[in-house]
């Protein structure tokens, strides 16, 4: 019932009718969340894509001014002579073989796993479990690489990665509740300039279709598309 009160006073706070600028948004998921603990900024963002033709198939990288406020769990995949480095840059799992093992038998409590190109055939086995978790590293986010230090750096110090879903919609964290509204705000800015230089030529109509601000079981806040673009 103390969920169901707290709802209940989010949403008088929330005009349900009303765009909200970025800005407002930012500073208005603070006051509808409902969550006891440092909940998750996210935020949805509906394209004017089809995912099923490959060159619209958006997937990229952003690094946050901010960071995510979560401190992210990264396993690196590499031969024994890149160890050294992953371990200096703070992974917190390195190794191959003993990791594929346990991939295999369902263990996938990590958040970011990068992968030096030497071993990646020995990780493709692992597509089925690791790809619908958006775990499989890849040339195009960065996260298979031969410099495994300076993608250990760039995972910890913010960069996240987006890919569209198949009903052409992107969800990325952007923040906590926790932070203000500004940084909330700037990294929001960045996520979406980050869509906006990704928009594919073959893209027709509008692209920015429909963005929303959630915090974790908060209502969503419709932000206005317009404001964003210009």
């Amino acid at each position: 019932m103390a969920i169901a009160k707290k709802r209940k006073v989010a949403d008088t706070k929330l005009d349900k009718n009303k765009i909200y600028s970025l800005k407002e948004a930012s500073a208005l998921v603070k006051e509808v969340n409902t969550t006891k603990f440092d909940a998750s900024v996210d935020l949805h963002v509906r394209l004017g894509v089809d995912p099923k033709k490959a060159d619209q198939a958006i997937r990229g990288t952003v690094t946050l001014p901010h960071g995510t406020g979560k401190t992210k769990r990264v396993l690196v995949l590499c031969t024994p002579d890149k160890e050294a480095d992953a371990k200096a840059a703070g992974a917190d799992y390195v190794g191959l073989d003993e990791f594929v093992t346990k991939i295999e038998g369902g263990w996938v409590d990590i958040d970011v796993i990068v992968a030096t190109p030497a071993v990646m055939p020995k990780i493709g086995k692992l597509g089925k479990i690791l790809g619908p978790r958006n775990l499989m590293p890849n040339p195009k986010t960065g996260t298979v690489t031969n410099d495994v230090a300076a993608a250990v750096n760039e995972v910890k110090g913010g960069k996240i990665a987006f890919k569209v879903d198949k009903a052409g919609i992107i969800h990325a964290s952007i923040g906590r509740v926790s932070f203000t509204p500004e940084k909330i705000a700037e990294n929001g800015t960045e996520l979406i300039n980050a869509l906006l230089k990704a928009k594919p030529s073959s893209a027709k109509g509008t692209y920015l279709k429909s963005v929303f601000m959630a915090s974790s079981m908060s209502p969503g806040i419709a932000v206005d598309t317009k404001s964003l673009i210009n």
